[in-house]
């Protein structure tokens, strides 16, 4: 959609020369006296004046008196990009998906789904908000990912699915050190425990597993905060958070080693060693 994101100069002072010379005269003349064209060429000039909520307007306005025309389709589309600049995301994923229902086919069908996806992923807020809306986001943008993989939206959907799968994971990193500090080891664990099993792709892997030596440790089972120590030791050798585990281990005069058959041993011997039987 790059004649959606970069309007040229030349073209921004030609829609504005033929608004200024047609539609400013809108409160006199009604839109049905106007062509779908100089409708659609007046929501491009209110966006190259940055004002989204006016364009969103006349290119909702050419889909409602030119319905089954080219231009119809054509605004729509950049009536969800006008809505989604505005913020108004609400509008501009109802737009997007009135798009994908009427023209799942078309070549913008990838930009509409990109579109509805951002509606989600823009509003995610701090870790410590309600994360609905991150699993809203992720869902549509695997879709974009899935459906459209040669599309020039892939690769941000796939940086933007990543980013959003850290911030559930650090959701729930929150959570659990909330946990910890307050003495409810057993609740911590269970928290850290998700973001080993479901999250371990993500940044937060690391911490999980330093605060895992920590819970256990304060819970006096060494094997199982030996065997997290082992996994940061394979895995996350360089980080802060080994270096903090190991002195936690050695402290206690206890060796980076997997004893038993604990959860996090298990986990060392499939994903390190192989060990799948």
């Amino acid at each position: 959609m790059g004649r959606i994101a970069n309007l040229s100069a030349a073209a921004i002072l030609l829609v504005g020369l033929s608004a200024c010379g047609s539609l400013n005269d809108a409160p006199r003349v009604p839109l049905e006296n106007y062509t779908p064209k100089e409708i659609f060429d007046r929501g491009e000039f209110e966006l190259s004046r940055s004002r989204p909520d006016d364009a969103a307007f006349y290119f909702g306005e050419v889909e409602r008196l030119y319905p089954y025309s080219e231009w119809a389709k054509r605004g729509l589309i950049m009536q969800a990009f006008a809505f989604h600049r505005d913020q108004d995301y609400i509008n501009s994923r109802s737009s997007a998906q009135r798009y994908l229902d009427f023209y799942p086919a078309d070549e913008d069908a990838a930009y509409a789904q990109f579109l509805l996806a951002l509606s989600y992923y823009d509003q995610i807020d701090e870790v410590g908000r309600d994360q609905g809306l991150t699993f809203q986001a992720l869902q549509a943008l695997r879709i974009v990912i899935e459906r459209y993989p040669d599309s020039e939206y892939a690769q941000d959907a796939i940086l933007k699915f990543d980013l959003a799968f850290d911030h559930l994971a650090a959701k729930e990193m929150e959570i659990g050190r909330y946990y910890l500090k307050r003495g409810h080891y057993a609740a911590s664990i269970k928290r850290f425990r998700v973001v080993v099993e479901d999250f371990q792709t993500t940044s937060q892997t690391p911490e999980a597993l330093h605060r895992l030596v920590e819970a256990y440790l304060s819970l006096g089972l060494d094997a199982e905060a030996q065997a997290a120590g082992a996994i940061l030791g394979h895995n996350y050798q360089g980080t802060v958070w080994y270096e903090d585990s190991y002195a936690l281990l050695t402290g206690q005069g206890l060796s980076i080693d997997v004893l038993g058959n604990n959860w996090l041993a298990q986990i060392y011997r499939q994903m390190i060693k192989g060990e799948w039987l």
